[in-house]
């Protein structure tokens, strides 16, 4: 029988900083999750077109800021210039992107978990996940968790693994294709991060017994929370960081 490994983190992770209490993927929402008492927190990563890691979880700019076309076809000057609060409210009128970089600093200044997906723009998969690993091992190399490190694209974590490859990372997946954990474990990753509808006892069981570990997405009430509370899953990504406690 596989004895899993002391995981480090949180059960709880606020899902893109706050939910959708404030626009995703903003220093304002990460500050709102950590007042809601959220230590670990969930975040979009890609590159603009001059290799500065940035958050964002769309390929194109018009849902969360004030911006047209491809995110990562602009470069870091014209991506920093952009409202990426108004969309969400005038609260947040004015809110900037921000970088990977910014967000480690409030990470670390106040000793929060991090869980970094790398969400390519299409086509980039690969330089984008060497990209995010190479920088996310060199901001976090002093600390005493490292981020942890997701994607949907097997092809982005090999690249990231290659790269990086003391940083945890784990299989996001939306169905259960043929060959999930398989690719999972060949990808040497220590989790596998579901829609949480997926889990059963089961495939609990088949993950634990691979020495991995069950983290769940986006879950946002308190029935889904409770079943897989029962199911002995490690992690739950949330959007609703107003509804579940994070202690």
């Amino acid at each position: 029988m596989t004895t899993l490994t002391p995981w480090p983190y949180p059960r709880w992770v606020a899902h893109r900083g706050a939910g959708k209490l404030a626009p995703e993927n903003t220093l304002a929402a990460f500050r709102l999750g950590a007042a809601h008492g959220y230590r670990m927190f969930e975040c979009d990563a890609k590159l603009s077109a001059d290799g500065v890691v940035f958050l964002m979880h769309d390929a194109t700019l018009e849902r969360t800021t004030n911006g047209h076309g491809t995110g990562g076809d602009l470069p870091w000057q014209d991506l920093s210039q952009l409202d990426a609060g108004s969309w969400h409210s005038r609260t947040f009128a004015g809110e900037p992107l921000p970088t990977l970089q910014a967000l480690t600093r409030f990470c670390q200044a106040n000793g929060f978990h991090l869980n970094i997906e790398i969400k390519p723009t299409p086509g980039t998969e690969t330089v984008t996940g060497a990209a995010v690993a190479q920088l996310a091992a060199e901001l976090w190399q002093a600390a005493p968790v490292p981020p942890l490190l997701t994607s949907f694209k097997p092809e982005a974590l090999a690249a990231a693994r290659q790269a990086a490859p003391n940083l945890p990372c784990g299989l996001l997946v939306d169905t259960l294709w043929e060959g999930w954990l398989a690719k999972a474990q060949e990808l040497g990753c220590v989790a596998v991060v579901a829609n949480h509808s997926l889990w059963n006892a089961n495939n609990v069981a088949q993950v634990h017994g691979a020495g991995l570990r069950c983290l769940s997405y986006t879950v946002n009430d308190q029935e889904a929370a409770g079943h897989l509370l029962a199911l002995g899953t490690d992690g739950i990504i949330t959007d609703r960081i107003d509804l579940f406690s994070a202690a």
